[in-house]
């Protein structure tokens, strides 16, 4: 197929390289002159053979929405946009009505695979019609990793859905890690085991905690044993806290993934107002010692 992608950052880039090696006729835009194929969205959609598909890769939010929006102006009735970012669900409705009022189908593919899906495939998770989920499918099936198509691929409902899917998925990425983290930061305390990475290396094989992360976290500690050239000051990209509301939306439990979200905001906190306060308790109502804050805000003296 031919393909127009926009968007060649660190996913993007990847992405048009497996497409490439696929076979496919892949033109992509990007504002890095350095790596972009052509020199504006119009110039690309002028290099697309009609009837056109488009793969957007910018970040979520404004950027997609105005990049959506500007294709509307420049794409003809037929072609197709699919929005590979990790747009909030609730912005797919929007872009399917702007483009679908000119005659352009939209689908939304929630995708995984990070900086090693180049080589090992991309986890895909698609919302949209049918019809153009099956004119899209050997973008899709080049994409997703070797093996049956219903082990890396899922047409997950209506407009909508391939995000939502993706957005859990990120949800559940997050309280993985924070147990591994937790059970890295509970080994590492215990002076009985003496050595840590050892231990998460033999959990690798024949474990029922085995996987992908466990994996990289291994390949962490190889490259970095103690983690030391790290800070513990974690961002959340969006996911996590779009899972919760919608968690709470749909009145469904999930401690877990909301712990490892508000862990995420906890390792931000150089001192944290909360549990200065929770200190302050403890010395009011029980005469608990207290750390004073010493000249440096650190651990001060304890009175």
């Amino acid at each position: 197929m031919q393909l127009g992608l926009v968007g060649l950052g660190k996913m993007g880039f990847n992405m048009r390289e497996r497409l490439r090696a696929a076979g496919h006729d892949v033109v992509g835009y990007d504002r890095n002159p350095a790596v972009s194929d052509t020199e504006s969205l119009a110039d690309l959609v002028a290099k697309l053979d009609a009837p056109r598909v488009v793969w957007v890769m910018v970040p979520a939010g404004d950027p997609t929405r105005q990049t959506v929006a500007q294709l509307g102006d420049v794409l003809a009735e037929g072609d197709l946009v699919i929005d590979g970012g990790n747009s909030r669900f609730t912005d797919d409705k929007g872009n399917a009505e702007l483009l679908g009022a000119k005659g352009v189908g939209y689908l939304d593919c929630g995708v995984s695979g990070g900086v090693w899906g180049k080589d090992n495939g991309y986890g895909l998770m698609v919302g949209g019609a049918a019809d153009d989920v099956e004119r899209a499918m050997p973008i899709f099936d080049s994409l997703r990793p070797e093996g049956p198509r219903e082990e890396g691929f899922a047409h997950a409902g209506a407009v909508g859905a391939g995000h939502f899917a993706k957005m859990v998925h990120n949800g559940i990425e997050y309280g993985l890690m924070q147990a591994y983290a937790e059970g890295y930061e509970l080994l590492v305390a215990a002076e009985a085991v003496t050595d840590v990475p050892a231990v998460l290396k033999a959990w690798t094989r024949g474990t029922v905690v085995r996987s992908w992360l466990l994996d990289l976290l291994v390949k962490a500690l190889d490259e970095d044993p103690g983690l030391a050239e790290l800070t513990g000051y974690v961002e959340d990209s969006g996911e996590g806290r779009w899972t919760v509301e919608e968690a709470i939306n749909h009145s469904v439990p999930a401690p877990v993934i909301s712990a490892a979200l508000f862990a995420r905001f906890a390792s931000r906190q150089d001192d944290s107002p909360a549990m200065k306060a929770v200190s302050a308790l403890r010395n009011q109502f029980g005469g608990h010692a207290v750390h004073k804050a010493g000249p440096t805000s650190g651990s001060g003296e304890v009175k």
